[in-house]
């Protein structure tokens, strides 16, 4: 899913509701058993689906070669090491065959930028999980900003949302003897200073909600017990989580404020001082861009004081009260703000102007922020990889769906950039084109959306063709280099879709509100009417095209599987939410009711009755064969809903294909090689059905 927070919880939802309480389960639902996670019952079930899947996947000629092509390109050495600027150093981490589950590594910026940088290792994640018999997954590190010495490592357990918490030292690469050491649980933390840090953690009973997030914040002082720590802040038990942030921009100014996430999209933000709280007068729709210049970065979701949605602002914090608004950037109708980070003295923002990137520099100045555009290559996606307050170079990336990956040493100061690595194309690029097209969708609107393909296709609805969205959460799919599917599929003559649908946040926050809750049939109208433009344009035919998408992308493949499945012949469903009546009792479901809505509200529950794909499923429905998966320990959307409508589909005398990792979280694998042997399957699965001349035999 998209994020861990927002959206009204389960505690709400049970007192306000009449006596038909959603918590109970379905009378004619036969498979709650498979929502028991780890019961023998379960694991047998999954054990004997894959076994049978597996056995036409993986026996099918063309799977070793896929996988091998897919392990080379995960496990390549010459990929760019991502830096990340910490103080005066540059971290990397890094995994290929030698090294499964990770290095932790530094290197000073120059040796950096040469072609050959001279790594010094801080933590090797392989020897730490042999020792610890622990499949340790790396999340990241959460350094002290003043001093950028003492880190938060952040370890999950196979890959968990869930993290254990330990502190390094940088400078000795060990572990702080007698340090902060956090154990196993979803939670969000920060340095308040380097003895001092604000959590919101599992401290007991009564302080996580139902979407299993904490909404508690104490202060842990360096020394204590977690026992002793002292509380700061309580939100309510129907919040999603709280959230606490403390920020130092480059001149030393710090700014300490935890976020009560209310809803998924709605949250109130209370600045901290000593053992005070006080809430800002803020708008409620806003995400959090950083600390620049003594302001607050906001980017806002809602018009709020004469500004408009999408908008940039920043807000100077004094004595617990917003004593200043200013306007840094509004995005025009066709553009949105993508990714903001600060340098400095600078702040960056990469703005997309109908799906391409740019990157902009704003500078402070006596009359507002004014703005200058970093020159990088056009028609491309650009991300932002690090920044650090103390400096103004910046590391940003640029690439696009035929272009490999390019990373570029910025001035924020400047507004220059020069290209310092480039990464090998890892696929045959010769001969391939990128068009961006326009579908009409059921209400008039028009969609955009890319397509890969080769010059020389013919218009005759031959042209293998894989077509992916997102549709929710504000989040916009952007053309990037997909190494492994280039090779697997571009290469191989097929061509790839990506569209633009609402529900995401291309065209700024209204762009996603069009399909929220009840409203959410124009996200499925939208990549309809995308396939439909295909077909039309003889670009490819429903013989010939297939779709994927995951986690709420699932959810969009489940949905158009049985609403429309004249479309198409392949659909993959990778680790989604399907069973729509339930998803807010299971796992973090309750968090995304501001994007579904609830059960508990009658017009709500009655879109979801006719548009949940796990109900929508019928016995005589004529359906393409479908590749569903998941993972085991994904503790966010969890394997649950992907389990039921495989076994449904099975009760049905349907055809399908279904297969669980038992690692990997909320993604496809826990390791390189997990991944790689996800996209083999799942592009197996497609070649057999959309590249061989007669279809294979479906596999019941």
């Amino acid at each position: 899913m998209a994020s861990s927070r927002r959206g009204l919880l389960l505690a709400f939802l049970l007192s306000s509701l009449p006596a038909m309480s959603v918590a109970a389960p379905p009378q004619n639902d036969p498979y709650i058993w498979l929502e028991q996670i780890s019961s023998p019952e379960s694991l047998q079930w999954v054990e004997k689906e894959n076994s049978r899947s597996l056995a036409v996947l993986e026996t099918d000629p063309r799977y070793a070669g896929l996988y091998a092509d897919a392990v080379k390109i995960a496990e390549a050495t010459d990929r760019i090491p991502m830096p990340n600027q910490i103080g005066d150093q540059i971290t990397n981490f890094w995994q290929d065959a030698n090294h499964v589950h990770g290095i932790w590594r530094t290197t000073t910026p120059a040796s950096y930028a040469s072609a050959t940088p001279q790594w010094r290792t801080l933590l090797d994640l392989d020897a730490l999980s042999t020792a610890e018999k622990t499949g340790w997954v790396w999340k990241g590190a959460n350094c002290e900003p003043v001093g950028e010495r003492l880190c938060l490592l952040n370890l999950s357990n196979g890959g968990e949302d869930a993290t254990t918490q330990r502190e390094f030292d940088l400078g000795s690469a060990a572990m702080v003897p007698n340090g902060f050491t956090l154990p196993t649980s979803k939670q969000n933390l920060t340095w308040e200073s380097a003895d001092s840090l604000l959590v919101a953690r599992d401290w007991g009973p009564g302080t996580m909600t139902a979407s299993s997030y904490p909404f508690v914040v104490k202060r842990l002082r360096r020394g204590q017990p977690l026992e002793q720590a002292v509380e700061i802040f309580r939100g309510k038990s129907t919040d999603v989580s709280a959230d606490p942030n403390s920020f130092v921009d480059g001149q030393g100014n710090r700014l300490t404020v935890i976020e009560r996430g209310v809803t998924f999209f709605e949250s109130e933000l209370f600045a901290v001082d000593g053992a005070k709280t006080t809430k800002l007068d803020l708008p409620t729709k806003f995400r959090l861009q950083g600390f620049a210049a003594n302001q607050l970065l906001l980017r806002i979701d809602q018009d709020w004081k004469g500004l408009k949605a999408g908008s940039l602002v920043g807000y100077r914090i004094a004595n617990g009260k917003v004593a200043e608004q200013q306007l840094i950037f509004a995005p025009g109708p066709r553009q949105s703000i993508d990714e903001v980070s600060t340098t400095r003295g600078h702040v960056l923002a990469v703005i997309y102007d109908n799906v391409r990137g740019q990157a902009l520099s704003f500078a402070p100045g006596a009359s507002g922020w004014t703005a200058k555009r970093i020159p990088l290559p056009d028609n491309a996606s650009i991300g932002i990889v690090s920044t650090d307050r103390l400096s103004e170079d910046a590391y940003l990336n640029v690439q696009s769906f035929t272009v490999p990956t390019t990373l570029w040493l910025a001035d924020a100061a400047q507004a220059s950039a020069r290209e310092i690595k480039a990464m090998p194309g890892r696929f045959n690029a010769a001969g391939l084109v990128t068009e961006q097209f326009e579908a009409t969708s059921k209400d008039g609107t028009k969609i955009p959306y890319f397509i890969v393909h080769r010059a020389d296709i013919k218009y005759d609805g031959s042209t293998p063709t894989l077509l992916n969205a997102y549709g929710g959460f504000q989040v916009s799919e952007t053309p990037v280099y997909q190494s492994t599917r280039g090779k697997l599929w571009l290469e191989k003559g097929g061509a790839y879709v990506l569209a633009n649908i609402r529900g995401g946040g291309e065209f700024g926050p209204a762009w996603h509100e069009a399909g929220l809750k009840t409203k959410r049939q124009v996200i499925y109208d939208d990549f309809a009417s995308v396939a439909e433009d295909l077909i039309k344009r003889r670009i490819t035919s429903p013989r010939r095209l297939g779709i994927y998408g995951g986690s709420n992308g699932g959810l969009l493949m489940g949905v158009e599987m049985t609403q429309r499945p004249d479309l198409w012949n392949a659909v993959a469903i990778e680790i989604p939410l399907l069973d729509m009546l339930r998803y807010e009792q299971l796992s973090a479901g309750s968090s995304w009711v501001g994007e579904y809505g609830s059960m508990s509200v009658p017009a709500e529950r009655a879109f979801w009755e006719k548009t949940s794909p796990y109900q929508a499923l019928r016995r005589d429905g004529k359906y393409p064969e479908p590749f569903i998966w998941t993972t085991t320990k994904d503790d966010r959307v969890g394997p649950v809903q992907a389990r039921k409508f495989a076994a449904r589909m099975k009760e049905y005398g349907l055809p399908y294909l279904y297969w669980e990792n038992t690692e990997g979280g909320h993604a496809a694998g826990a390791n390189l090689k997990q991944a790689a042997r996800a996209i083999a399957l799942e592009m197996t699965y497609f070649t057999r059905k959309l590249m061989d001349p007669v279809e294979p035999p479906s596999a019941r």
